[in-house]
C-alpha cells in the first residue's frame, strides 16, 4: 500500500486538497463524466485519493478505489522506460538505426519527397520524430494506413509483423525532423520483444509490474477482474453515451497485438506505485527498476535546440502547446509562463485518449493521477484545470 498524511503535514493545504475534490466531482454531478478517481501525493504520502460517481453508469455500480481502467496512451511511458532498461544493460544505442533490430524497415520513402535522408533511430521511436504516422490522423499517410486495413490493437497479427507491414508505406516526415504523435512506441513495444527476447507482455511484467506490485496492469483484464473494468464513454450532446461495455469489452479477452501506444489497462493504485516509482528516482520500497540518471536523462528535453513542441509538432493530438518539450516518453514543462498553466519546470506528464492523466514534479516531490474513461480527452480542459488547483494547493 501507501503511506497517508494531512495535506498540512506535506506543505499542502487542507483546502486546496477540497477544491482538487470538487473540482472534479462538479464535471460528474454536471453529466460530463460518469466518474473519476483522483490522487494527489506529496513526499511518498497520499494525501488525497477520491473516487466519484459511477465506474458503470448503466448498471448504477459505483466507481471504485481499484476500478480497472483503458489507460490508452499512458501505456506509453512505461513501455518507453521498460526499453531504456534495455539501454542499461548495453544492449543497443540510442542513436542505432532501427533497421539493426527491425530489418523489414530499411530507409523508406517519405510521402511526397522520395527517399528519407536519414534511417530512424531508436531515439526517434522513443521521442515520436522518427516520422511514422498517427493511425487515425487527417494526413494522407494516417489514410494510407487505414487503407491498408492496419487496425492496431484489434489487429489479429502480432507485434512482430508490424515492421513488414510498415515497410510497404511511406513516412508522413523525414526522421528527426518533425514530432509527430504516432505509432512510434508499438516499435519501442517490439523493441522490447526483440532484444530481450520475451514477449512484450511478459516483459513488463517481469521487469516492471511485478517488481512494482502492478497486480491489475496489463494488456487485457482476467476474468476474475471483469467486475471491476470500467465502462467506457464517449462525448455526446455534453454528456456522454456508452461506448465500450465493459462486459463485452475486447480488453476481456487476451490481445494478440500488444501495443506500446495504447494498450494497457491499469487501476489508480497501481499507477501510483509507477509515479511513486518516478518521484523516488527509479525505486520503489527498496526494489530499483531503472537508474536515477537514466530517469533524468529520460525526462529532459530532448528535442532539438531546446525547442518545445509547438515549433516541432505536425500532429500532436492534444500535446501541441508552447513551453512544452518531450523527452524519451514522457512530455516535460518547460516554461510555465510560455505554456500558460501553472506548473515547475522539469515536472514531467502524459495522458491517455479517454481523459486520464498523471504528472509528476520533482521539485515539488508532487504526484498526480486522474483516472476516468470519456473519448476524446479534448472534451473538456481538466488537466490544466487539475493543475491549478493542485498547484494552488501547495503552500511551502
Amino acid at each position: 500500500m501507501w503511506s497517508t498524511a494531512g495535506p498540512e503535514e506535506v506543505g499542502m493545504s487542507s483546502l486546496g486538497m477540497t477544491r482538487v475534490s470538487e473540482l472534479v466531482r462538479r464535471y460528474v454531478a454536471a453529466g460530463r463524466y460518469s466518474g473519476a478517481v483522483t490522487v494527489v501525493a506529496r513526499r511518498d504520502r497520499v494525501v488525497l485519493f477520491d473516487t466519484c460517481g459511477s465506474m458503470d453508469a448503466e448498471r448504477g455500480i459505483a466507481m471504485r478505489p481499484d476500478t480497472i481502467f483503458r489507460i490508452y496512451s499512458m501505456t506509453k511511458p512505461i513501455v518507453s522506460l521498460g526499453l531504456m532498461q534495455l539501454y542499461e544493460e548495453g544492449l543497443f544505442q540510442l542513436n542505432d538505426p532501427v533497421v539493426k533490430y527491425l530489418p523489414a524497415l530499411g530507409r523508406p520513402k517519405v510521402y511526397g519527397a522520395g527517399e528519407s535522408t536519414r534511417e530512424m533511430t531508436v531515439r526517434d521511436l522513443l521521442m515520436h520524430t522518427s516520422g511514422l504516422a498517427a493511425p487515425y490522423g487527417k494526413h494522407p499517410v494516417s489514410q494510407l494506413y487505414q487503407e491498408a486495413g492496419l487496425t492496431w490493437m484489434d489487429s489479429d497479427e502480432p507485434l512482430s509483423e508490424l515492421p513488414a507491414r510498415l515497410a510497404e508505406l511511406p513516412l508522413q516526415a523525414d526522421p528527426g525532423t518533425r514530432w509527430i504523435y504516432g505509432i512510434s512506441t508499438d516499435l519501442v513495444g517490439l523493441l522490447c520483444e526483440v532484444i530481450s527476447g520475451l514477449p512484450l507482455d511478459s516483459y513488463l511484467r517481469e521487469r516492471i509490474f511485478d517488481p512494482l506490485g502492478m497486480a491489475d496492469t496489463g494488456f487485457s483484464v482476467p476474468e476474475a477482474n471483469i467486475g471491476r473494468l470500467a465502462a467506457s464513454y464517449a462525448f455526446a450532446d455534453g454528456g456522454f453515451t456508452l461506448a465500450d461495455d465493459p462486459r463485452t469489452s475486447a480488453y476481456t479477452r487476451p490481445r494478440t497485438f500488444l501495443s506500446g501506444v495504447a494498450g494497457l489497462v491499469s487501476t489508480a493504485g497501481d499507477y501510483l506505485r509507477f509515479g511513486r516509482m518516478l518521484a523516488g528516482g527509479g525505486s520503489l520500497d527498496g526494489i530499483r527498476v531503472i537508474g536515477s540518471r537514466t530517469l533524468r536523462f529520460m525526462t529532459a528535453n530532448h528535442l532539438p535546440d531546446g525547442r518545445d513542441l509547438a515549433s516541432m509538432a505536425d500532429f500532436g493530438g492534444e500535446t501541441r502547446r508552447e513551453g512544452q518539450g518531450f523527452g524519451l516518453g514522457f512530455g516535460v514543462l518547460l516554461d510555465p509562463v510560455v505554456a500558460q498553466t501553472i506548473g515547475t519546470p522539469g515536472e514531467y506528464f502524459w495522458g491517455g485518449a479517454a481523459s486520464t492523466a498523471f504528472f509528476v514534479s520533482p521539485a515539488d516531490e508532487l504526484i498526480v493521477i486522474f483516472l476516468t474513461q470519456l473519448r476524446p480527452s479534448s472534451s473538456y480542459p481538466i488537466r490544466r484545470e487539475l493543475r491549478a488547483a493542485v498547484y494552488g494547493a501547495l503552500v511551502d
